[in-house]
């Protein structure tokens, strides 16, 4: 095809002096609508044996060039018995639908009607995973067009990355999603329900945290814990979390209000213990911890240092905060005991094992 216009023409193009509008025309139906109130691109063509015209679009929002690719995109179109008119108009009006209805305008719905009942580390984290693996590919497309090889790709992208365990929340999130929207009349099907993890996914090793549960090296442990030369606070941490089997998290928040030595009870409010959302907010229950003669012990040691303060294990930095997760983890590597041998955690899982086995 030969090209006719040059972009010195188009530039210069006016209408006539008696403000009538002309066409110059480029070639293959293609031409410049030259009128007082601007310049349009427009092409002409025959489709059903019927004459019609696309309009492309303005000048100088789109050059020659461009002009000239577009109109080679509607030629395409033609030859595959698509109408360019009728393409161009079912485009504009799916991006105007996905403009209300996008996956991500939907999913900030589903949060604001959700976030209410979780917790604060719960919505940090969903949040993040929306933002960062899935929003970047199907955040702007219709809830309505998003596929299941679309979330199929999100997630193998996030288990390439080395999260597997993330890939399948990620997955299960979206399904929540897609309850919500078909619930709200935004989509007609859960896009995530056909997926099978087993198949899409490497199949997933569970690891427990490390325990030890061989009496004799228990016993040297609890002596190593004794002769521990760091922070007397972070001794005495230690020796609670095997007497007390309290998860760490559970340990570290302790306040001396829980605390009666004359009762030798410890009373924890469930709001700081592992329960469903909702029942924590309610905070209408609590977990009791009757406290040995040992734990009652290292409990008035430890008053006399921190008993002024709100938290039994003051953090290092400042006494208006409960002590680092990390301190017990680090004192333990400090005594030679590596993440792979014992942690924090461990402790549950050791005394676990022992009173099993007695039975």
């Amino acid at each position: 095809m030969i090209r006719k216009l040059t972009d010195t023409q188009v530039r210069k193009a006016k209408p006539k002096r008696d403000g009538k509008s002309i066409k110059l025309s480029d070639g293959g139906g293609l031409y410049l609508y030259v009128r007082p109130n601007g310049k349009y691109w427009r092409y002409d063509y025959r489709f059903a044996n019927k004459r019609k015209t696309l309009s492309i679009a303005p000048y100088p929002e789109v050059s020659l060039k461009e002009a000239r690719t577009m109109h080679e995109e509607a030629r395409a179109l033609l030859t595959r018995n698509i109408d360019p008119s009728d393409h161009k108009q079912k485009l504009s009006q799916t991006l105007a639908v996905n403009q209300i209805d996008s996956f991500e305008k939907i999913t900030r719905e589903w949060i604001a009607h959700n976030v209410d009942g979780w917790s604060e580390k719960h919505t940090q984290r969903t949040v993040s995973y929306l933002e960062r693996d899935v929003f970047p590919w199907i955040g702007n497309m219709g809830i309505k067009e998003v596929d299941t090889q679309s979330i199929i790709k999100a997630m193998q992208r996030i288990e390439n990355r080395g999260a597997g365990d993330a890939a399948r929340r990620v997955k299960q999130v979206v399904s929540h999603i897609y309850k919500y929207a078909i619930t709200m009349g935004k989509a007609k099907r859960n896009s995530a329900s056909d997926i099978d993890n087993n198949v899409i996914l490497k199949p997933r090793i569970k690891k427990h945290f490390a325990a030890i549960t061989e009496p004799l090296l228990v016993g040297q442990l609890l002596r190593d814990i004794d002769a521990y030369a760091g922070s007397y606070i972070v001794k005495c941490a230690l020796q609670l979390s095997a007497l007390v089997m309290l998860r760490p998290g559970e340990l570290r928040g302790a306040e001396w209000s829980e605390i009666d030595l004359e009762q030798g009870m410890w009373t924890i409010p469930i709001k700081r213990m592992k329960a469903p959302i909702h029942v924590k907010k309610a905070n209408l229950s609590v977990h009791y911890v009757p406290l040995s003669l040992q734990v009652i012990e290292v409990f008035e040691e430890l008053q006399s240092l921190t008993g002024r303060y709100k938290f039994v294990f003051p953090s290092a930095r400042g006494a208006s905060r409960q002590m680092s997760e990390n301190a017990i983890r680090v004192a333990l590597r400090t005594m030679g005991y590596e993440n792979g041998t014992m942690t924090p955690h461990g402790f549950r899982g050791m005394a676990s094992s022992l009173l099993n086995e007695r039975g």
